[in-house]
């Protein structure tokens, strides 16, 4: 058994963010079950993930190969259900939280069941990584709620980041789980769309705060605004931006998605600051590979 509350981590390579971000986490929550799935990235790293799992005394999952963020915590959430689970704490292995925000996400979808809640994400430097997003349904432009102008616009769909979300049994079972075909990013989008149109609400809880040193577990994490991006982030936001189109979309606006590719990839990749372009083959060919993968997949679809 891991209890009613249990946190939910995928693991690609970061046994050692797992040793120093969530080990402390599962002491200052022993009623807490820990669930880990190691996405397979070579023996030496799963078997380091199976040690400290052993040690620790958490669930261990391991698959044979990559999964990717979404199905790797579908795996997740499965394994600490069946073993009675009942809200879980969906968490980045770059990212920490302390346990009074936990218990104050835990007891907030207690009593309010469909509930999907994340806390505000703060840098390692103290701004705000992430306090609730915008997905604008005119052509999939992504921006921060705290810029709306209109506070109701229906054009806007507020959106939690994966890296820490709160979520109870009952939720995840009526959205069925992160969708497939995402691998990384945008999952979390449509998750958050999908818990709106099965009658949940969605939101940040202000009250509670969590860290993320975003990019963490490709390299060394990012500490504050404006750093250059890694290759994957570029193609993944890129592509699956109409990968979620093509999902969830009627096909006008998948159109009118498609149209606004090309400038949408430029803004993308402006999110890693302008001095990445005094050498740009990496970001550019990986934004190039984004666009042409994302409209093969939306006309597949």
């Amino acid at each position: 058994m891991v209890g009613e509350l249990a946190v939910v981590v995928v693991n690609y390579g970061s046994s050692g963010l797992l040793r120093a971000n969530l080990a402390p986490l599962a002491d200052a929550l022993p009623e807490a079950g820990i669930v880990v799935v190691d996405n397979f990235s070579g023996d030496a790293e799963r078997a380091a993930v199976v040690a400290l799992g052993a040690e620790r005394g958490w669930v261990v999952v391991t698959p044979d190969d990559n999964l990717g963020f979404g199905l790797g915590m579908n795996a997740g959430v499965d394994a600490a259900a069946a073993n009675g689970a009942t809200r879980f704490l969906l968490l980045n292995p770059d990212a920490t939280i302390e346990r009074d925000a936990v218990e104050t996400l835990s007891a907030a979808v207690e009593v309010e069941p469909l509930a999907l809640l994340a806390p505000r994400i703060l840098r390692p430097d103290g701004s705000v990584w992430f306090d609730g997003s915008d997905l604008n349904l005119d052509d999939g432009r992504i921006t921060a709620t705290r810029k709306r102008a209109v506070a109701d616009d229906p054009r806007l769909e507020q959106w939690l980041s994966g890296a820490c979300l709160m979520v109870s049994a009952e939720l995840w079972e009526r959205i069925g789980g992160f969708g497939d075909g995402y691998f990384l990013y945008w999952e979390d989008v449509e998750l958050s769309y999908r818990a709106r149109r099965a009658g949940a609400s969605v939101r940040v809880v202000d009250a509670a705060s969590a860290v993320h040193a975003e990019g963490g577990t490709q390299g060394d994490g990012l500490e504050t605004a404006g750093a250059a991006k890694s290759e994957g982030y570029y193609y993944f936001n890129i592509r699956n931006r109409l990968v979620f189109a093509a999902r969830n979309l009627d096909a006008a606006t998948v159109r009118r998605w498609r149209r606004a590719s090309l400038p949408i990839a430029w803004e993308v990749l402006l999110q890693g600051g302008r001095r990445q372009f005094a050498h740009p083959v990496a970001p550019v060919r990986a934004a190039f590979t984004g666009v042409r993968d994302g409209l093969r997949a939306s006309r597949k679809r």
